[in-house]
């Protein structure tokens, strides 16, 4: 069993006393780690330790030099810890080693160079346009930040919450998702070592509904930041709201992958599979609505489900693999929910549909393509989060970007065209926050991430979380000697 404490507050791993929460090993079904749920006590002592830590000052009011180097070390830390986050990440989530191992650590140590190397590149503003006045703005650290990590990906996007938060001088409270803890934990429990002051990151583990509940309602919590699900993404809004609190939501998505006639056939088949097949489709950001232009409909699909039904599904400890099992018995049976819908009312399956042959046990999933033949169809509206595609064909253009907004998610989307002129088009016709254009997805962390209608509120990224982390003072003097009213001297 692996050990997984239930907070780590000043750099103690703490167990806590709530009720048992079982990590499971979603390759085989078995228990690999508990721990008892953060009590509010508990929750309320994390808290309490990083708002002693801001208000110390220590860390918020130390040299933008000394706080790089601290955020290096942690980037250095997980760097060389790579091996055991990767083995616990693998284990937690069923997402294949060569992926968590070969991508994923070194995304996450590369979150904190990033903020460390951005820091460095703050400019303040001043204004002068009033002669008589020197304006300027000061940027100063929030308070204590609610970050809420989700189980797809936990150390990519927990470190990113990390290390955008405590880069500029606050204090924060992580609490990974309750399935998927065991890596994140220990990657916080290793940076501990890298010279950050006590309190300035501390950890809870527990379910939502409790330790995450008492996190994002507690009053010395200043802003929240959360990926996960719209609907659990609402209730957090409602909590944060009723007490003022800013908030970050990247929450779901439905993108659309539009694929035209005039697309490099290679490049587009291979981007389309990436973008919904890998971390075992398991992606907020996945193209799981894929649109082929009818003149190369035939081809790409033929090809498409070709290269679908020759996917590796696998143990995730296996090199070979490339699409492991899904996260847990209960989003299984959530994505195997949809299988119904795919060979009725104006859908047909091509290809998976039900669980992967040659295992008795673990969560695996085959990769699965429907072709539907309106958007309005559920397949199409409603997130599966899986290795599930749904394939729509399209004649115009502008069909296309009427299919792609059809949606109450808004996160990314995706255009294939050796047309700069159709490129052009797309990128501004489609209604999402990010849009990639003749690549699958990649992660530029100086521009915003976020997403549109309910994928989303707010965004991560350099500049946009320099803005959420950060409160903006405006001082104002005179430059020289005023001469002022002088009241009541008649």
């Amino acid at each position: 069993m692996i050990t997984a404490p239930t907070a780590i507050i000043d750099g103690e791993a703490i167990a806590g006393s709530g009720a048992p929460i079982s990590v499971i090993d979603p390759a085989t079904e078995e228990v690999i780690a508990g721990f008892p749920d953060a009590e509010d006590a508990l929750v309320d002592r994390a808290v309490t330790s990083a708002r002693a830590a801001f208000e110390r000052g220590e860390w918020r009011n130390m040299s933008v030099a000394e706080r790089q180097k601290i955020l290096r070390n942690c980037a250095d830390a997980i760097d060389a810890a790579a091996d055991e986050i990767a083995d616990l990440e693998c284990a937690n989530t069923g997402i294949p080693y060569s992926q968590v191992r070969g991508r994923q650590v070194g995304r996450s140590a590369d979150n904190f160079r990033f903020f460390a190397d951005y820091i460095g590149q703050m400019t303040a503003e001043l204004y002068e346009q009033d002669p008589n006045y020197l304006t300027f703005v000061r940027r100063e650290p929030v308070g204590v930040a609610a970050l809420i990590s989700p189980w797809n990906s936990p150390i990519t996007l927990g470190s990113m919450k990390v290390a955008s938060a405590i880069a500029f001088g606050n204090s924060c409270v992580l609490k990974p998702a309750e399935q998927a803890p065991l890596a994140l934990s220990k990657l916080v429990e290793i940076i501990q070592s890298a010279g950050l002051p006590e309190g300035v990151l501390n950890l809870v583990n527990g379910n939502g509904a409790t330790a995450g509940d008492r996190l994002v309602r507690h009053p010395d919590i200043d802003c929240i930041s959360f990926t996960g699900g719209t609907e659990t993404g609402r209730r957090i809004m409602t909590a944060a709201g009723e007490n003022l609190k800013p908030t970050i939501m990247e929450l779901g998505g439905k993108s659309a992958n539009i694929i035209f006639e005039d697309a490099d056939f290679e490049q587009a088949l291979d981007g389309a599979l990436i973008g919904i097949f890998t971390n075992n489709g398991q992606q907020c950001l996945a193209g799981s609505r894929i649109l082929v232009q009818r003149g190369i409909a035939k081809r790409f699909i033929e090809a498409f489900v070709e290269r679908a039904k020759a996917i590796r599904v696998g143990s995730p400890r296996d090199a070979s693999t490339e699409v492991g099992p899904l996260a847990s018995g209960r989003h299984y049976e959530h994505v195997m929910s949809f299988v119904p819908e795919a060979s009725n009312n104006g859908a047909n399956l091509l290809a998976g549909g039900k669980r992967a042959a040659a295992f008795d046990k673990g969560f695996y999933f085959e990769p699965t393509i429907a072709l539907v033949e309106s958007n309005d169809h559920r397949l199409c509206q409603d997130e599966i989060f899986g290795p599930f595609a749904s394939v729509q064909i399209f004649d115009t253009a502008e069909e296309a970007y009427a299919i792609a907004n059809r949606s109450r998610f808004g996160l990314v989307g995706y255009v294939w065209s050796q047309n700069i002129a159709t490129v052009m088009e797309a990128q501004a016709k489609i209604s999402a926050g990010t849009v990639w254009c003749n690549t699958p997805m990649m992660r530029e962390l100086r521009a915003p991430f976020g997403g549109f209608r309910e994928s989303g509120v707010g965004a991560e990224g350099g500049r946009a979380a320099e803005a959420f982390y950060m409160h903006q003072k405006t001082v104002s003097m005179p430059c020289k000697p005023l001469t002022l009213t002088k009241l009541g001297k008649g």
